[in-house]
Order: C-alpha cells, then structure tokens, then sequence
C-alpha cells in the first residue's frame, strides 16, 4: 500500500507542474488585461488633463485684478494648474509656435491677456465644464472662456465606448479563467483518485484526506500567480524599453493591487477546485474511478 502511494504520489508531480503552468498562463492573460485597464485610465487621464480652459481677460484689466483671480482660482476643486499669461507673454509664444512677429507688422499687440487652466480629469465633461464657464463667466474682468467644446464631447465618448467594451471583455474572461482553472485543477487532481480513495478505505477521515491537497493547493496557487507576475513585469520592462513614455502613465498603487488580486484569485480558485475534487473521489465508490 506504502509502494502504491508512493507510486501515486510520483505519477501526479507532472500533473502538478502542468497545473501550475497551465494556471500561471491563465492568471498571465488575466493580467495583461489589467494591464490594459490601468493603463487606460491613465491614458485618458492624460487627455482630459490636457485640454486647456482659456479664461480671457478684458483688454483694460490691470495685472494686478489678474492675478488676484488666479489666486483665487488656484485653490478650486476642479484646477490641476493654472497659469496666466500676459499679452507680452501671449505674443511672445506666438511668435515662437508660428515664427511671425505680428507686432512689427501691427504696430500694436492684438491679443489678450489670459488664465490659462487645466481641469482635473473627473471635471473634464461637458456639464462640470459648462458651470465652470458660468461661474467665470459673472467675473466682470472676464471677457470669455474658451475651449475646445468639441474635442471635450468626442474624448468622454469615446472613453466611455471603451469602458463599457473592456468591461464586457473583462466579464467574459474572468468566467473563462475561473473556468479554464477548475478544469486544470480537476485534470491534475484526476490522477490522485485512488490515493484518495486508498486513504478513505483505510479509516481516515475526510479533513485529513483533504488537508495535504488544499495545503498544496494554496502553494500552488502562490506558484501560478508568481511566474504570471514575473511575465508581466517582464512584459512592462520590455515595453518600457520601446516606449518609455509609458512609465509616466504608471500608477504603481494599481499594479500592486493587480498582483495582489492575481495572487487571490490564484490560490482561491485553486484551493476551492482541489477541495471539491477531493471531496467528489470521496463520494465516489471504487468502481466509479476506473
């Protein structure tokens, strides 16, 4: 009986080590896809944040009155950075995007005075926008807020499209990793039957037949989500080497919590697959195994 165990015992290590690798493929592709998802937001993060709200100023306001609204300004919710910026200063950048001294030609600087602010993302949209334009609007220095209101409208579209699409796509995966990972670990536990049912002939209870399997189960787990993590930090050095404009869309606190998650789902899904493995050979009778 020793030798039969014995022999048991060695036949299902490869069935562990394809659990494993089947399992850490699994959570891999999970992961690229939170990935996806982290980077995403942060994407578009970075386009609302871009978009500029240009607060114009009346040709007669003194720098002063200017800078006084800005101060003021500067302390609200939904500004990320505020700027402003003289008619000297707004020829002096005209000058260097077109490469045209207007002013020679003029005699006389056309343009305005301006504060320039950048919204924080969650202010980005066309109602919170709209208020904000309102609110300025009564300042009686104030001339007119200008931005790009189409741009606006097209960026939250199309954020909002992709949203909803990777939401479905994370949906249908997570039911394909919890599926994909049961099987796996039912296929591995398969060659254990009559191990199982070896113990249970001889008297042991069931807590003391499963206990070995969930422990290893856990390891497992921990084993699978370890090599999925180790690919993906891979996958991100490797990127970063192509692109390296993407290590300031990082949030680290996100992809920590991504590992954190693939490490659970991992060991639970494991754990809870060996355990009803287990208990399924238990309830079998002998002649069901073969």
């Amino acid at each position: 009986m020793a030798q039969s165990g014995k022999s048991s015992a060695k036949k299902s290590k490869p069935s562990y080590l394809y659990s494993i690798i089947g399992v850490a493929l699994v959570l891999f592709l999970l992961g690229t896809l939170g990935l996806v998802v982290i980077h995403a937001n942060k994407l578009s993060k970075y386009f609302k944040e871009s978009i500029e709200v240009q607060v114009i100023l009346r040709d007669n306001v003194k720098e002063n009155q200017a800078l006084a609204l800005r101060d003021s300004m500067a302390h609200k919710p939904y500004v990320k950075s505020i700027e402003y910026v003289s008619k000297d200063m707004a020829a002096q950048r005209f000058k260097k995007d077109f490469g045209e001294d207007f002013i020679t030609l003029l005699q006389y600087n056309p343009l305005y005075s301006s504060i320039n602010i950048k919204a924080n993302a969650n202010y980005v949209n066309n109602d919170s926008l709209k208020i904000i334009e309102n609110n300025l609007s009564q300042q009686s220095i104030v001339r007119e807020i200008s931005y790009q209101r189409m741009l606006v409208s097209k960026l939250n579209e199309n954020v909002n499209r992709i949203g909803l699409i990777i939401l479905i796509i994370s949906g249908l995966l997570c039911l394909v990793v919890i599926f994909l990972i049961d099987n796996t670990i039912r296929l591995a536990m398969f060659s254990n039957r009559f191990l199982i049912k070896t113990m249970q002939m001889v008297g042991a209870t069931r807590w003391f037949i499963a206990k070995p399997f969930d422990l290893r189960s856990i390891a497992n787990g921990a084993i699978s989500a370890a090599i999925a993590i180790a690919g993906l930090v891979g996958i991100m050095s490797f990127a970063d080497k192509l692109l390296p404009e993407l290590t300031g869309l990082r949030d680290n606190l996100m992809i920590a919590l991504l590992f954190v998650g693939m490490i659970l789902i991992g060991i639970c899904i494991s754990l809870v697959s060996t355990h009803r493995s287990v208990m399924k050979y238990l309830r079998l009778k002998l002649d069901d195994l073969y």
